[in-house]
């Protein structure tokens, strides 16, 4: 798969983690206006919020571990410039000769 192809199927999860938790915040808002009508309905809607708040938290690792794959992608794409290379190697070399 190549990364256009990755970078495709991320931001389709990313939209669709949004939308689902969009979906659920509105949920999560009518179970609490029903409960503030009706007290008695707490031991049952109780349980269905509790159930969409876990959802809302699974995609909040799932929005995590996506950006954690972009950034795993962007950070292999960098290389250090024979600048940085001779400046370390310097470092090195300094601390060895001080040491």
């Amino acid at each position: 798969m190549n990364a256009k192809d990755l970078d495709s199927l991320i931001s389709e999860a990313l939209d669709n983690i949004r939308n689902d938790r969009k979906v659920a915040r509105e949920f999560l808002n009518e179970i609490a206006n029903q409960i503030a009508t009706d007290a008695d309905q707490n031991k049952y809607l109780s349980p269905v919020a509790a159930k969409h708040i876990e959802t809302m938290q699974r995609s909040n690792e799932q929005l995590v571990k996506l950006i954690g794959i972009r950034h795993k992608g962007q950070v292999q794409g960098v290389e250090l410039t024979q600048e940085d290379k001779d400046h370390i190697f310097d470092l090195i070399q300094g601390g060895v000769e001080n040491g």
